[in-house]
């Protein structure tokens, strides 16, 4: 096991240096975490989670594919712990953490155990991973597996073994797994693995650097190239599935534009002010290190740069799919945040700050003040998990409305059925079996191997015999009947009158009787 600057025999693996941001992220994720009720992409969870083995497998081949490992560990997990909006988050929650002590792991073995124990500090107290932490999406494991695969490969470089390469292809197998988009961090490991061996010996942060050695390498190791193409060939199988259905699956997203670039730090920190510092820390520490940041600089430009070009030509561009970059920036923050007294022969830890540097309690006041600006939305996503915040759509209070009044024989209808509202999934999720008979679904999305279900081609005849409706609708709507187009409005503008609307945020609940 390798060294800490400055300690012997102290692994990070084992050191406190790792343990606080996870335990800090723990703490802070976990506050709160059932409060908001589970949005759209959770409900698809939930969804795609809760179907039998068989039917997962069938949706596998249709839509989601990217998601089908995640979706296969929330399957197991769901039927150990429930349901409940806790459980299906508490695997990001776990996740999480343990990427924040990996992120300090990573920056003490670049860069010194300050510098480590800071950069897992301020990547707990960020907003962003609040929100990805507080989310039944596979997010959080994918940055967990991003830093885990990068710290391997730091190991690696320092000492091949074909036990070390075995573990960083099969981290690398994770992150694929965790989402395929994710797999752009390659390329800062390609264009990084031949020096990264010198960044993985630790260096004080201001020392003077020593000469480089000659080297002839500047292709990436063998070891490097076989366990890559190791970890690819297993992931083959699901990237042509996912190429085949990206689509349908991405039809909602727009192309990426120039503005896109500049919006990207508070979108993946979920706060402006605070995307704004980590920004101006992890490019001061950048600064402050020179080529000893390649690594982790690479592992923030290069994903986004590559994700952003392909949004150029196709849909690809979504924030949160880059949310794996953070942690490296936290890296550089808190390389930026531990500059120390480059003359100073004890441990880094105790060192005096250089100049242009700071105390280690003036350092913790800057994470602690990240902490606080992100305030406001860390309350904020703790209410609703839509952009922007006040779009909340009120599936929780639109199902209560409908249990407190409903009567046997009672039938529901949603509209719209289609799209990636998933209005249906919504109700479903907080009635279960108290929810009345979906009267318009003759296909249910099992069968198709999707999230939606088939409507019934002859709604009237489907709604014969039926007295009372409940009519669930996307928006506010004075008479919610006109939002319901074709047969199935016709059907129920000619046998049914409003009794009773009931607007929710993001939606509309109405009785009608016939």
């Amino acid at each position: 096991m390798d060294e800490l600057p400055g300690r012997r025999h102290s692994p990070e693996w084992f050191g406190a240096v790792w343990g606080w941001p996870a335990l800090v992220t723990l703490a802070v994720t976990g506050a709160g975490v059932g409060s908001a009720q589970p949005w759209r992409d959770e409900l698809a969870t939930w969804s795609a989670a809760t179907r039998p083995l068989r039917a997962l497998a069938r949706m596998a081949g249709v839509i989601d594919a990217a998601s089908w490992p995640y979706y296969l560990l929330m399957h197991g997990w769901v039927a150990a712990f429930g349901d409940s909006p806790t459980a299906l988050r508490l695997p990001s929650v776990l996740a999480a953490a343990g990427t924040a002590g990996l992120t300090a792991a990573l920056g003490c073995r670049l860069f010194g155990r300050r510098a480590g124990l800071l950069g897992g500090l301020l990547f707990a107290v960020l907003p962003g991973t609040s929100r990805y932490a507080q989310e039944a999406r596979p997010y959080a494991f994918v940055a967990l597996f991003a830093v885990l695969a990068t710290l391997l490969l730091t190991r690696a470089l320092d000492r091949p073994g074909w036990r070390r390469w075995a573990g960083y292809a099969a981290a690398v197998a994770g992150l694929g797994l965790a989402h395929l988009v994710a797999l752009t961090l390659l390329a800062a490991h390609a264009a990084t693995a031949p020096y990264a061996h010198r960044a993985a010996a630790p260096h004080p942060v201001g020392a003077p650097r020593p000469a480089p050695a000659r080297t002839r390498r500047r292709r990436p190791p063998w070891g490097w190239l076989v366990a890559v193409l190791a970890a690819l060939t297993a992931l083959t199988p699901l990237v042509l599935l996912a190429v085949g259905q990206r689509g349908r699956q991405l039809d909602w997203v727009d192309r990426a534009r120039p503005a896109d670039l500049a919006a990207l730090p508070g979108a993946v920190a979920q706060s402006g002010e605070v995307g704004g510092l980590l920004l101006g820390l992890a490019a001061l520490g950048a600064a402050r290190l020179g080529r000893r940041a390649l690594l982790p600089a690479a592992c923030v430009v290069l994903p986004v740069l590559l994700v952003f070009l392909a949004g150029l030509a196709g849909p690809l561009w979504v924030p949160r799919y880059l949310f794996f970059t953070v942690p490296f920036a936290c890296v550089l923050a808190g390389a930026a945040l531990a500059a120390t007294d480059p003359t100073a022969k004890s441990d880094p830890a105790a060192r005096t700050p250089e100049r242009g540097g700071v105390t280690l309690p003036v350092a913790l006041g800057v994470v602690l003040l990240a902490g606080l600006l992100g305030l406001p939305d860390q309350a904020a996503l703790r209410r609703s998990h839509e952009w922007p915040r006040g779009a909340l759509v009120d599936y929780r209070g639109a199902a209560r409305v409908v249990d407190e009044g409903r009567r046997p024989g009672d039938v529901i209808v949603f509209s719209p059925r289609n799209g990636w509202l998933f209005l249906d999934l919504g109700v479903r999720y907080h009635l279960g079996d108290r929810q009345p008979r979906d009267a318009l679904a003759v296909r249910d999305r099992d069968a198709r191997g999707d999230y939606w279900a088939d409507e019934c081609p002859r709604p009237a005849e489907c709604l014969a015999g039926v007295d009372r409706v409940w009519l669930v609708v996307a928006g506010r709507w004075a008479d919610p009947v006109d939002a319901v187009s074709g047969a199935a409005g016709d059907a129920l503008r000619d046998d049914f009158t409003v009794e009773r609307v009931h607007p929710r945020p993001g939606l509309t609940v109405a009785l009608l009787a016939r």
